[in-house]
């Protein structure tokens, strides 16, 4: 069993004993926690909550409504939904705060609670770990018989959703209606089986094939939107019968797609492509994080913007957005962040926004992909042992490559020629995580292979 607590919110694997996993007490007090927070630091009794399809999504749920009633919170329960609708969903109905309960790609065992400011973006860093010292010293205080909060529901929010990505002017129904696109879509039995053929059909979409769209919680594969886990998607696409495959994860806030082979389009690139055509509809700047593709940065520099990498997390990818006024940003693993619309990766909007650049473009999307710089990334990591000191390894390596330049806000990414590696320390586990990019993926792992070696030896030498 598990049971991680950080500043983004609480997340474990379900059953177990309390404070081993997620367990119903664990909820309770983190929910309490959250509520308590809302109240003081917003003075809105109000919170919106909308879950994945998991299948203990319906148990926490229930947990989550009693204990921000408990608190006298009035509380606006969207039922399945997407994390992106939820964030929409906050400032809309002028909630305190919101709460989504999804794992994101986590397995079916895991289930979490990712925690929402009265902007309908995620807590700061600060907001986050007060709300964790208020859990642990079970800091609230609960509502009067009289006093209790009051639920309500609201169950068409995936089409207000809908409704706002059509609305977007960067959003051309007409263009992607006369390209009748035949699409393929896993949504791996979770909300995005309701949400994404819904939103292809209102664009106009002229065949769309439903794979995992059964909103059940029981995943047919990893529900992580990785290469290795999409197969049977990849499969259909081979006999040749559609144009591009569309995968999302469990909670709609990651998005990749396939080309019209069955081959990856690959999830860095949904973010280029999709900053490829908001650039060119409206010059401006870019934010990513340290460990995304520079092909990103490549595609920026071009269109006349300028790029900035932030630590890794989307809050810090949001506030370096905000700082920079960047017009497009978010993260590689398909986190697509348009703040026209609001500040948090959206799924939905990102495939409205490249199945119109696809439709302008004219050609087929591995065509597109092609039109892109190629660069491979190599994702690795090193074990070690707890008695090992991680910040002092990440300082030698440091030390070591002096020569070139260093980003050490999250870590260490050391940049090269036509190479970077970015290496990170785990927050819950003694692990260095090693990304490494190159143009071929043989030099990308070559790169991380040296890096490793590097860590040894300074291991070894300490």
């Amino acid at each position: 069993m598990a049971l991680i607590k950080s500043i983004s919110g609480i997340r474990g694997t379900i059953g177990g004993k309390p404070g081993e996993g997620l367990t119903p007490l664990d909820v309770v007090k983190f929910t309490s926690a959250y509520g308590a927070w809302v109240i003081n630091h917003t003075k809105n009794p109000k919170v919106v909550i909308g879950r994945d399809a998991r299948i203990s999504g319906d148990m926490i749920s229930k947990l989550v409504t009693a204990a921000l009633q408990g608190l006298g919170i009035d509380v606006v329960d969207l039922g399945l939904s997407t994390t992106p609708t939820v964030e929409l969903a906050v400032p809309l109905e002028k909630a305190g705060g919101g709460i989504i309960l999804t794992a994101s790609h986590n397995p079916i065992q895991w289930n979490a609670l990712k925690l929402l400011n009265d902007k309908g973006e995620f807590i700061s860093d600060a907001e986050g770990k007060a709300i964790l010292e208020s859990a642990e010293n079970e800091d609230f205080k609960f509502a009067e018989v009289k006093k209790l909060g009051k639920y309500s529901r609201i169950d068409n929010y995936i089409d207000r959703h809908i409704e706002h990505v059509l609305s977007l002017k960067l959003v051309d129904v007409e263009a992607i209606k006369a390209r009748k696109f035949k699409i393929v879509v896993d949504a791996v039995n979770s909300t995005g089986g309701i949400a994404v053929p819904k939103l292809l059909r209102a664009l106009g979409v002229e065949e769309i094939e439903e794979m995992y769209c059964t909103p059940d919680g029981h995943f047919p594969h990893n529900p992580e939107p990785l290469p290795e886990n999409l197969r049977d998607i990849a499969d259909k696409l081979k006999r040749g019968k559609y144009d591009l495959g569309i995968v999302v994860d469990p909670d709609v806030d990651r998005l990749c797609f396939m080309n019209e082979d069955g081959s990856p389009f690959g999830e860095e690139y949904t973010l280029v492509a999709v900053s490829d055509y908001v650039l060119s509809q409206t010059p401006g700047n870019t934010v990513s994080n340290l460990s995304s593709t520079r092909a990103l940065s490549d595609v920026t520099k071009k269109r006349g913007g300028q790029y900035q990498a932030a630590a890794v997390g989307e809050v810090n990818v949001v506030n370096k957005m905000k700082e920079t006024n960047a017009i497009i940003g978010g993260e590689g693993n398909g986190g697509v962040i348009y703040p026209e619309s609001h500040y948090g990766r959206d799924a939905l909007i990102g495939i409205g926004l490249f199945l119109t650049h696809l439709a302008k473009f004219g050609k087929s999307i591995s065509m597109l992909r092609a039109s892109y710089p190629n660069y491979y990334i190599s994702k690795n990591k090193i074990e070690l042992t707890p008695e090992i000191d991680v910040d002092k390894i990440l300082e030698e390596i440091k030390i070591k490559y002096s020569k070139q330049p260093i980003n050490d806000i999250d870590g260490v990414k050391i940049e090269f020629e036509k190479e970077w590696v970015h290496l990170r320390k785990s927050n819950t586990e003694p692990i260095i995580r090693i990304y490494s990019e190159s143009e071929t993926q043989a030099t990308a792992e070559h790169l991380a292979n040296k890096i490793i070696l590097d860590i040894k030896e300074v291991i070894s030498g300490s």
